[in-house]
């Protein structure tokens, strides 16, 4: 796997979010029930397009070296290949995308093996209560295990009907729509079960640690 950074510029970026957070860019200071008739979390605005944002690195992962490893506090530990991995049920689901930067896009069209799929094939142990997932770009990040086990989330290969595009994060990315898209992490590489938070890339940089957009929850 090799990895290219674009423009020079990752440090700079990282930087930029980072003082984003100190001066809590972009809040507004509401909130607002999911169930209101607004789709629309506070602070954000819609778009058509899907912009293309990560830590500055974007890796080239050959398809037949793609690996996904599962493990931590699990019954039954799994590697699966981009074969094996596709052999697992899949879903099509229907979802909006939130980030953190203020955008937000209505109806992706997903698929991929869903996330309580996938918890029954590797049975969490009881005492599992998070999820920490890393990328194969080095990105981090963490979620409650009741987050990641919700019916809607999705470990996507396809998006709109058309193979999932590298800058989007094939060949499989996690979409976690009740959260902040900094939670969907791309290239997955890992995911592992643990007993204690593990607070991950954004989250160690003052990006809240939970990112539920209604709670406007982008900062720490």
């Amino acid at each position: 796997m090799d990895s290219v950074v674009r423009n020079g510029d990752r440090e700079k970026l990282i930087a930029a979010k980072e003082q984003w957070a100190r001066q809590s860019r972009l809040l507004t200071g509401e909130t607002r029930l999911r169930e209101d008739d607004n789709r629309l979390p506070p602070g954000q605005h819609l778009v058509t397009s899907w912009p293309v944002l990560d830590i500055g690195i974007t890796p080239t992962i050959r398809p037949e070296s793609w690996r996904l490893d599962i493990g931590g506090l699990v019954q039954r530990p799994a590697s699966f290949d981009l074969t094996e991995f596709g052999a697992l049920p899949q879903t099509a689901l229907r979802s909006d995308i939130h980030c953190v930067t203020s955008w937000s896009r209505f109806d992706n069209d997903w698929i991929g093996v869903a996330a309580p799929d996938l918890l029954a094939d590797v049975k969490p142990l009881a005492k599992a209560r998070f999820v920490q997932l890393e990328a194969y770009d080095g990105y981090t990040t963490n979620l409650p295990l009741d987050s990641f086990g919700r019916d809607d989330v999705v470990l996507a290969t396809h998006w709109q009907g058309q193979v999932l595009s590298v800058e989007h994060g094939a060949p499989v990315r996690l979409v976690v729509p009740q959260l902040y898209f900094w939670k969907s992490a791309k290239w997955l590489r890992r995911i592992e079960f643990t007993e204690i938070d593990r607070p991950g890339f954004w989250e160690q940089r003052g990006y809240h640690n939970s990112g539920d957009p209604w709670l406007e929850q982008r900062y720490g």
